[in-house]
C-alpha cells in the first residue's frame, strides 16, 4: 500500500496535453496542488487554459519548464511531490515520416529522463505512467482465440516498422517497468486508454484522436468505413482513472481503461443520429479488398489492414472498474460531445 499525503504537490507531465489538461483541472477542483510541466511556460498560445485554472485556482497551479529529451529538466519540479502523473508522450496514428524521432525516442527516452529524476528526488512514493491499450495488443487479429483482452496481456508483435506507435508505447512501458523493479522507494502504475474522445480544455490539441475524428470529416469514409473496432473511452474518465490510481493506496500494476468498443460503422452510426445525414459519415462498411488496395492513399500498409480489418476487439476494464471506481461513460455520448466540439470550435460547419 502507498499512501499519498493529499497536501503535497503533484507533478504532471505534459501539462497542456489533451489528457493531462483534465488531469490538472480534477486535482485543482479536488483542491490538490499541482506543477504541470510543458516545454516552455512563457508561450503565448496554447497554455491559456492553464493559465486560466491557475487564476481560478489562485497559489495551487504553477508551469514549470521540462522537455523530454532533455536529461534533469523534470528534477526541480518534481522537488517535494509524492506522486507523479507522467502523460507526456506523443500521440500520431497515420503515417509518420520518422517514427524513431517523432514516436520512439520521445517516449523512450522521455520516460527514462523523467524516473531518472524519480530516483533522484526522494520525496516521491508513487509514478502514474499513461500507457495504452496497444501496449497490450499489437493487431487485431491477435483477439482470434480470446474472449477479451486482459491486463496480463503485452504487445509483442509491433515494430519500429510496424504499428511504429505501438511499439514505441509498448517499449516505453516495459522500460518503465524496469526502472521501478531496481529499487523499492516508489512503486508504478501504468493507465491503458483506447481511443480517447470527448472534449478537450483547448483548441490546439494535435492528439491522435483528432486525426481519427478527421476521418467522419473529410470524406475518407464516405464510400464505406473499413470493418474495425476501435476501444473508445472518454478523457475525462481516463483522467479520473489517472488520479483514482494516485490515490488509491492499493492501486497497482496495469490498468485497462476503455468503456467500450466501437467499429467504425458505429461511430458513424452515433453521429448521424444526433447531427443527421452528412456524406461524410459511413453508411456501410466497405470490402476489405478495396480497403486493402487503397491502403497507401490514406497512409496505412497493406499488412496493417490484413492484419486488423475484419476482427472483433474486446477488453476487460472490470479491475478498473472494482479497484479504481470508474463508472464509464457511454462510447457514443464521448463521440457526439467530441465532434460538437469540433463544430464549436470552428473546425467543422454546424
Amino acid at each position: 500500500m502507498t499512501n499519498i499525503d493529499p497536501t503535497a504537490p503533484v507533478l504532471v507531465t505534459g501539462g497542456s496535453g489533451y489528457v493531462a489538461s483534465w488531469v490538472v483541472r480534477y486535482l485543482l477542483e479536488d483542491g490538490k496542488t499541482v506543477r504541470a510541466t510543458v516545454r516552455d511556460p512563457k508561450k503565448k498560445s496554447g497554455l491559456e487554459h492553464l493559465h486560466a485554472l491557475a487564476e481560478e485556482h489562485a497559489g495551487r497551479l504553477t508551469l514549470h519548464r521540462a522537455e523530454l529529451l532533455e536529461p534533469g529538466s523534470f528534477t526541480d519540479a518534481m522537488a517535494g511531490c509524492e506522486l507523479v502523473i507522467h502523460t507526456a508522450s506523443p500521440f500520431l496514428l497515420g503515417k509518420v515520416k520518422n517514427p524513431q524521432k517523432q514516436l520512439i525516442a520521445p517516449a523512450l527516452e522521455g520516460t527514462r529522463n523523467v524516473l531518472a529524476s524519480v530516483n533522484e528526488v526522494g520525496s516521491v512514493k508513487r509514478v502514474v505512467l499513461t500507457s495504452s491499450v496497444v501496449a497490450i495488443y499489437g493487431d487485431t487479429i491477435e483477439m482470434v482465440g480470446k474472449d477479451a483482452f486482459t491486463e496480463d496481456d503485452w504487445n509483442t508483435t509491433s515494430t519500429p516498422t510496424h504499428q511504429e506507435y505501438s511499439y514505441s508505447k509498448t517499449v516505453a512501458e516495459r522500460e518503465a517497468w524496469d526502472i521501478q523493479a531496481d529499487q523499492d522507494r516508489w512503486d508504478l502504475v501504468t493507465i491503458h486508454p483506447g481511443l480517447v474522445l470527448g472534449p478537450a480544455l483547448t483548441t490546439v490539441s494535435k492528439s491522435g484522436s483528432m486525426a481519427t475524428m478527421n476521418h467522419f470529416t473529410d470524406f475518407s469514409l464516405a464510400g464505406g468505413a473499413p470493418a474495425m473496432e476501435l476501444g473508445v473511452v472518454d478523457v475525462r474518465d481516463v483522467a479520473r482513472a489517472h488520479i483514482a490510481a494516485g490515490y488509491t493506496p492499493e492501486a497497482h500494476g496495469r490498468y485497462i481503461t476503455n468503456a467500450e468498443s466501437m467499429s467504425m460503422l458505429q461511430i458513424g452510426h452515433a453521429l448521424r443520429e444526433k447531427f443527421g445525414y452528412r456524406p461524410s459519415f459511413p453508411l456501410f462498411e466497405a470490402p476489405k479488398l478495396l480497403i486493402k488496395l487503397g491502403a497507401p492513399v490514406a497512409g496505412l500498409t497493406r499488412k496493417y489492414v490484413e492484419l486488423n480489418v475484419g476482427y472483433p476487439l474486446r477488453f476487460d476494464n472490470s479491475r478498473t472498474v472494482r479497484e479504481l471506481g470508474i463508472n464509464f461513460r457511454p462510447g457514443a455520448e464521448s463521440v457526439v460531445e467530441h465532434f460538437q466540439q469540433m463544430i464549436d470550435d470552428g473546425m467543422v460547419r454546424g
